[in-house]
């Protein structure tokens, strides 16, 4: 996902298709299809059109403990220079699922899955620290999940 700032305009039919399948990305195409009003063909089309332009992506949202990811943490990181940059950079890293930039105490805030703390230790030592410009990481551990939705809707 790029941070762009061109807003997709989704008509009132889209929005609902996309919190159908917030509660259910497995729904049929004919349920949805009924639920909105649209063919079956008509609802896969729309889904496909939004999927393609990066608007939704329909994906397993796992429990990372269950699969053997104990260790997770939320990494504050402080540079020098342009934090787009850096942020594009730490994207490559597959044990973190989520860099953004901020305009806060942290110039950029990264997730991280990992198996246990030796593997956090390593990947903040060897890759995250290794990057040029990258100045401070504060690591946030997680001591317990206790909400973790994607179902917040179109609004």
């Amino acid at each position: 996902m790029s941070a762009t700032l061109k807003q997709p305009v989704l008509d009132d039919i889209s929005k609902r298709i996309v919190e159908l399948l917030q509660e259910d990305g497995r729904r049929p195409y004919a349920e949805i299809g009924r639920e909105v009003g649209l063919s079956e063909a008509a609802a896969r089309q729309r889904v496909q059109r939004m999927t393609e332009a990066g608007i939704i992506q329909i994906v397993a949202v796992t429990d990372p403990m269950q699969l053997g990811f104990n260790r997770m943490s939320m990494i504050g990181i402080r540079v020098t220079g342009d934090p787009r940059l850096i942020a594009e950079e730490l994207t490559k890293i597959t044990e973190l699922a989520y860099v953004v930039v901020t305009l806060g105490t942290f110039d950029i805030l990264v997730e991280a899955v990992c198996e246990s703390d030796t593997h956090l230790l390593d990947l903040i030592a060897t890759r995250i620290r290794t990057i040029p410009g990258i100045t401070h990481t504060e690591s946030l551990l997680y001591a317990g999940l206790y909400k973790d939705l994607y179902n917040w809707g179109t609004r």
